[in-house]
């Protein structure tokens, strides 16, 4: 059963209008569960495979003496269309292609892939700003945040601060360790707050590489909340930081000079918490 949704020209208006007023906007459907399907089963098998250095790195077992935390065994996999055709051929998917280059208005360039597990249990990652990381100069990144599971609130489902994305990159205060598995935090400006955004297998979450964003621990008993992200800059980008290596949505290398003080998404705490 096909259940993805047309790019039409009046829903792409609307993606736009969501997209510039609140920074975010949320696109159903875009992808066919039978595909989500597909990459879910090719990331179980990743895990099942073990290690792959610079990309999959699981901690098991457990450091001695160390907490019994669920991302030891199930952590991010990091730039996994580098090692896997299918994520690739998510990252540079037509459909996102063609949403991303009405967002932006420009031609676009894939930054990043990334897949999160994040299992019953795990920490979440605290509010933060993508482009504090990547360190587009000039414009900024922007994300398309593929769900893959039904999203929630007890599963540790993204959050959002909607107006954040009209504002400049904040210097993060330190996260909670217990709460977060990355370093860094950014609360909400005064008269904001984050809003939730639950999603289904196969909606997409685009959103503005300043846009405040993150998500809670996954606190329910037995629901993976699986993910897999892309980050994105438009042509005219001219630096990025040295952890991204930009790409054509053909596939074509398309290296940009390099900011300062760009660094991974998000510094992770020490198995044994912070220092």
């Amino acid at each position: 059963m096909d259940n993805t949704t047309p790019i039409t020209a009046e829903a792409t208006r609307q993606w736009v209008e969501e997209f510039e007023e609140a920074g975010y906007a949320v696109v159903r459907g875009l992808f066919g569960y039978d595909e989500i399907d597909r990459l879910c089963a090719e990331f179980a098998a990743l895990h099942a495979a073990g290690p792959v250095p610079g990309h999959f790195e699981p901690r098991t077992p457990v450091p001695a003496g160390g907490p019994a935390d669920p991302l030891h065994a199930y952590p991010r996999v990091m730039h996994p269309h580098e090692i896997s055709g299918l994520a690739r051929d998510f990252l540079l998917d037509a459909r996102l292609r063609t949403v991303l280059q009405v967002l932006l208005g420009e031609e676009v360039l894939a930054a990043q892939s990334m897949f999160y597990f994040k299992p019953p249990g795990a920490r979440g990652q605290a509010l933060h700003q993508d482009n504090f990381y990547l360190r587009v100069e000039p414009g900024t990144c922007v994300a398309a945040w593929v769900a893959c599971d039904v999203i929630d609130r007890d599963n540790g489902g993204l959050e959002v601060v909607p107006g954040t994305h009209r504002m400049n990159v904040f210097c993060p205060e330190e996260a909670d360790a217990g709460l977060s598995f990355a370093r860094e935090y950014v609360p909400p400006p005064p008269g904001l707050s984050a809003v939730p955004v639950d999603m289904a297998p196969g909606d997409v979450l685009f959103f503005n590489g300043s846009l405040v964003h993150g998500s809670s621990p996954n606190r329910s008993a037995g629901r993976f909340r699986r993910s897999f992200i892309g980050h994105y800059v438009g042509r005219s980008a001219e630096r990025i930081g040295e952890h991204y290596r930009t790409l054509s949505m053909s596939g074509d290398r398309v290296p940009l000079s390099l900011s300062e003080g760009a660094g991974p998404c998000g510094t992770e705490f020490p198995p044994h918490g912070p220092h």
